[in-house]
């Protein structure tokens, strides 16, 4: 049996004046994923995470969280009463010491656990008395996650969550993530442009190319259906036109033809074949040569 949903967009839209950021946007997320929002800076994951917490309005379609609609006063404050947000700024109150912002945001939380939020205070080398302004970049995302992963809550939206961070201060953010969902009962929204990251934490994507949906799944069955077919013919390749489902693209280079199919390889392999190429080579696809496949064919 498949997880419920706990966020669900039906044909999502939104322009700011003439520049669409959205344009039909379907998302499904299920209970328990690490699902990743991949594209590149401007593609409108933000606009996205903004809409699914009722920051701004959609112009079409549907956003829901946890079955409720996202763009109702009474429904957005349940649904933020249930989940936790980082922004990609990291907003904090900047005169407030590391210690002073946890108990001043626990008061608003009645499951916050202050055991678990010193554990990971402890755990991020955050000074209890030294003062968010004064906190570099990487310390003030760590206290940014401290301070929604003890919450106990169902849901983590975190918008670039990494974003300006050095290697090893990403590693940390990243590792605390994996380990929270882990041992609580959590979905995690996340989104990001950095393939890496994406492969190593996130069980589903949703590559996201100018407001609309360019793949979506989950990414080992992701990268199974992809697939890039080398023929190799006696003399210069043929135009081809081929009928199997899910051709993306056909290269044709000389002797060579290559094809690039999001339906794997056996039924484009039997029509190739009728070509008679002296060679077929089936080669894998990785995570980043599906992101520019789906990206880059827009350029």
């Amino acid at each position: 049996m498949s997880e419920p949903l706990i966020i669900e967009t039906l044909d999502l839209g939104k322009s700011y004046g003439a520049n669409p950021a959205l344009r039909g946007l379907n998302l499904q997320v299920a209970k328990g994923s690490i699902h990743a929002l991949l594209g590149k800076n401007g593609a409108g994951k933000t606009t996205l995470i903004k809409i699914l917490l009722n920051m701004v309005s959609p112009d079409q379609g549907s956003a829901c969280v946890f079955g409720l609609p996202a763009n109702t006063p009474v429904d957005s404050l349940k649904i933020r009463r249930r989940l936790g947000f980082v922004s990609e700024t990291k907003d904090l109150i900047q005169d407030m010491t590391v210690g002073e912002i946890i108990q001043f945001t626990a008061a608003f939380y009645p499951a916050w656990d202050q055991s678990q939020a010193e554990l990971y205070r402890q755990r991020f080398d955050l000074p209890d008395d030294k003062r968010i302004k004064e906190l570099s970049q990487g310390m003030r995302s760590k206290l940014s996650l401290l301070l929604v992963l003890c919450r106990h809550a169902e849901l983590l939206i975190l918008d670039e969550p990494t974003s300006g961070l050095d290697p090893a201060a990403a590693e940390e953010i990243l590792q605390a993530i994996v380990s929270h969902v882990a041992n609580e009962n959590t979905t995690v929204l996340f989104s990001s442009h950095q393939i890496a990251e994406v492969e190593q934490i996130a069980d589903h994507v949703t590559i996201i190319h100018q407001g609309t949906k360019a793949a979506s799944g989950e990414i080992d069955a992701l990268k199974q259906s992809y697939c890039r077919i080398q023929l190799v013919f006696a003399v210069e390749a043929p135009e081809i036109s081929l009928h199997t489902p899910g051709i993306k693209r056909i290269l044709r280079d000389g002797r060579t033809v290559t094809v690039i199919s999001s339906q794997g390889s056996e039924q484009l392999s039997e029509e190739v074949s009728s070509l008679k190429p002296v060679s077929t080579r089936v080669f894998p696809m990785s995570l980043k040569d599906i992101f520019f496949e789906e990206v880059g064919k827009h350029e």
